[in-house]
């Protein structure tokens, strides 16, 4: 496939990757198993394939100690990420949890302040507020009804935390080493799967194993399908897009997930939640547009 090419098929690409992201939050609702099980197991299963597709493809790990650490930090921080997600799913539904996990791209602005002495735009300072205020609309008919919501809602936001800092690591490790994709997504996924072996065993020793075919099978695709076809299109999508457009399909992922919620697990979704929705997501597109401020 040529440049042209690729460029054409790039935004499409972009939009089943994460359309496909948030059909996994389906899979953690139905499978029986805790939140920090499933998140090892996904993991488990992408390191064992992204294992397999190094070997093929003769791709080296990283070659130096400070690449491999941040490697092995963003795997870390991957971890808290899907099993926090995870919880959040279970509390508050697929749709809510992801767009709160979609904040993300906030707590990199932070990094960027705190540690890289970036500044903020008008145009992103706007966004935060905007972003606040949606989450507020969202949060409140939600906590009149959901015994679990406050736990749905700081789990949501810690995991988009946690999924900023290790896009931080997973970027500084590309910079070290310029290793190739499958090693570096082969280390980032089997460091996230041991480290969450001790909770998985500690908090979900009840719901550790899938324990019929249909779940196994389930879980073998969340690992293979969400975690490496669908992570393997938005990476290669990517480069090939504007930061603005690229901020624009992301927003498919949440808005995916909000529409599972609604028609597929008739979750009850009020006006005054979805206005801020749509909120949070222009929030979001608008915080995505960082660098065209510079």
């Amino acid at each position: 496939m040529n440049g042209s090419s690729s460029a054409r098929y790039a935004a499409p690409l972009l939009i089943v990757g994460c359309v496909i992201f948030g059909l996994g939050s389906l899979i953690v609702k139905f499978v029986p198993l805790g939140a920090y099980a499933i998140a090892f197991w996904r993991l488990a299963v992408s390191a064992v394939v992204f294992w397999l597709l190094s070997r093929y493809f003769g791709q080296k790990l990283p070659k130096s100690r400070k690449g491999l650490n941040a490697a092995l930090l963003s795997g870390g921080f991957l971890a808290f990420d899907l099993a926090l997600w995870h919880e959040s799913i279970h509390a508050v539904g697929p749709g809510i949890a992801t767009l709160l996990n979609s904040l993300q791209i906030f707590f990199l602005s932070a990094v960027g302040v705190l540690f890289f002495r970036e500044r903020l735009s008008g145009v992103q300072m706007l966004s935060l507020m905007m972003a606040v205020a949606g989450v507020a609309l969202i949060a409140s008919p939600e906590f009149g009804h959901n015994g679990e919501a406050l736990w749905g809602f700081v789990s949501g936001l810690v995991s988009g935390m946690m999924l900023a800092l290790s896009m931080v690591f997973l970027r500084q490790a590309q910079q070290t080493d310029q290793t190739p994709l499958f090693p570096l997504m082969m280390v980032v996924s089997a460091a996230g799967a041991l480290i969450l072996v001790p909770f998985a065993i500690g908090l979900d020793a009840g719901a550790l194993y899938p324990e019929t075919w249909r779940d196994i099978g389930l879980v073998l695709v969340y690992g293979v399908v969400m975690q490496c076809f669908a992570w393997g299109l938005i990476a290669y999508a990517l480069p090939l897009l504007s930061l603005s457009l690229t901020g624009l399909l992301l927003l498919s992922e949440p808005v995916a997930a909000l529409f599972i919620d609604y028609f597929l697990l008739d979750k009850p979704i009020n006006g005054l939640q979805w206005s801020g929705a749509a909120l949070t997501l222009l929030a979001i597109y608008l915080g995505s547009l960082k660098g065209k401020t510079h």
